[in-house]
C-alpha cells in the first residue's frame, strides 16, 4: 500500500469530527420548540463557558481528539486492522459534552414502529414524516426488512465509510480500501456499495448504473416523494412528474425487500443541532437543508464504531480542479449550484396547513 493512501484513512476519524465541527462554527444553534426544564438548565451551564471552551454548537473549540489515557490504552492495544467498538463513540464524547444526548440510539431505517420516534412525527418532511403515516405504512408492509441485512445486522463492531464524488477522489486508486470497510455508503469506487441514500430527483436514472446488491435507502425532502417511492416498491407506472423540480427516475431495479426509508431524525439533527441551519419553524426553506452527504455521517455517528469518510471537501482556491470525479465540471460551479439546487426544492416544499392522517405520536 502506498504510504499516502495510509495515512489517508488514518486521518478519515479526524476528517469526520472536523467536517462536522468546522459545518458547526458557522451559524448559531436555533431553539426547537420549548425546552423543558432540565435540558434548559444544561444548556444555561453549558452556555456560560461557550465563550472560552466551545462554539455555539457546543463542539470543543480546539479540536485535538484526544481520548482518555484508559481508552488510548484500550484501542492502542487492538491488531492493525481490527474494529475498534464503541471508538466513533469515544470520538464524539471527546468533543463534544452533549454527545450523552447524541448518542441515544436512532434506528438507520422506519420500521413498522415508526410513529413511536417522538421527535421527528410531529414535523413535515424532510424534518419528519406528519402526513404521510399512511402511506408509509402501506410501503413498509411491502418492505418487510427495515435492517441492513442478516449478516451485517449481527456483527457486534461496525466499520462504516461515507463516500462522497468530490474531486479529489480523481485518480487516487482508493477502492480496495474503501472495501475494507463493513458498511459502504453511496459511492462508485471500489467493488463494494451497501447502500445508497437518495431521492426522486437524485436516483439514478439508468437501471443498469444500479449495483447489484446495494439497498436503496429512500430519503423524503417533500410528501410528493412518498408517493414516488410507492410507485417505485409497487413497481406501478409513473404518470407525470409535476411538482418535481427535475426529472425523476420512473423505474428502481430494486425488489421492495431491497429498499429502506431512512429515519428522518438524521436530516433534522445534521441541520438545526451540529451544522445549526436556520429552523424555519420545523419547515423545508432556502439554505436549511444539510447534503446527504452530512445526513450520511450522522447516521453513521449514531450505528456505528467507527466511521470514515472519502471523497469529502472543495477547495475554491483552485476553481479549474474537477468538482466531482466522475466529471469534467469544475470547482468554480459549485456557488451557483448549492443555491440553484436550494432554491428549487424550497420551491416545491411542504404545506404547513397539511392534516395529520393516522395515529397520535407516541412517546419513547
Amino acid at each position: 500500500m502506498k504510504p499516502s493512501h495510509k495515512l489517508l484513512f488514518v486521518l478519515c476519524p479526524m476528517l469526520v469530527l472536523g467536517f462536522i465541527y468546522y459545518s458547526s462554527g458557522k451559524l448559531h444553534l436555533p431553539v426547537w420548540g420549548q425546552k423543558p426544564q432540565l435540558e434548559a438548565d444544561i444548556a444555561l451551564t453549558v452556555g456560560q463557558i461557550v465563550g472560552s471552551v466551545y462554539d455555539k454548537q457546543g463542539f470543543l473549540l480546539k479540536l485535538d481528539g484526544q481520548l482518555p489515557a484508559e481508552l488510548t490504552y484500550k484501542y492502542g492495544n487492538l491488531s492493525e486492522g481490527v474494529c475498534k467498538p464503541g471508538y466513533a463513540a469515544a470520538k464524539m464524547t471527546a468533543i463534544y459534552p452533549n454527545s450523552h444526548r447524541f448518542m441515544k440510539p436512532a434506528p438507520m431505517f422506519l420500521d413498522r414502529n415508526f410513529r413511536r420516534l417522538a421527535k421527528v412525527c410531529n414535523y413535515l418532511p424532510p424534518f419528519g414524516f406528519k402526513t404521510q403515516e399512511r402511506i408509509i405504512d402501506r410501503i413498509l408492509t411491502a418492505t418487510k426488512n427495515y435492517g441492513l441485512g442478516e449478516d451485517l445486522d449481527s456483527h457486534g463492531c461496525k466499520r462504516c465509510i461515507i463516500v462522497g464524488n468530490g474531486g479529489i477522489l480523481a485518480n487516487k486508486s482508493l477502492g480496495s480500501r474503501i472495501d475494507d470497510y463493513n458498511i459502504v455508503v453511496s459511492k462508485d469506487v471500489g467493488t463494494k456499495t451497501t447502500m445508497r441514500i437518495t431521492y426522486p430527483e437524485g436516483a439514478i436514472q439508468k437501471p443498469e448504473r444500479y449495483e447489484k446488491d446495494s439497498l436503496f435507502v429512500f430519503s423524503a425532502f417533500k410528501p410528493l416523494d412518498f408517493k414516488w417511492l410507492r410507485k417505485m416498491v409497487f413497481k406501478e407506472k409513473l404518470r407525470g412528474t409535476q411538482g418535481f423540480w427535475k426529472s425523476v427516475a420512473h423505474y428502481v431495479p430494486r425488489e421492495p425487500t431491497e429498499m429502506r426509508i431512512l429515519n428522518p431524525y438524521f436530516i433534522q439533527e445534521a441541520a438545526f443541532q451540529f451544522i445549526g441551519l436556520p429552523l424555519n419553524n420545523g419547515l423545508m426553506g432556502i439554505m436549511n437543508i444539510p447534503t446527504l452527504g452530512t445526513v450520511a455521517i450522522t447516521m453513521a455517528l449514531h450505528n456505528c464504531d467507527e466511521v470514515a469518510v472519502a471523497g469529502f471537501g472543495y477547495d475554491m482556491n483552485m476553481p479549474h480542479a474537477p468538482l466531482h470525479y466522475y466529471e469534467t465540471v469544475k470547482m468554480s460551479a459549485i456557488k451557483e449550484r448549492l443555491l440553484s439546487d436550494t432554491a428549487r426544492r424550497d420551491g416545491h416544499g411542504s404545506n404547513a396547513s397539511e392534516r395529520t392522517i393516522g395515529q397520535p405520536c407516541l412517546p419513547f
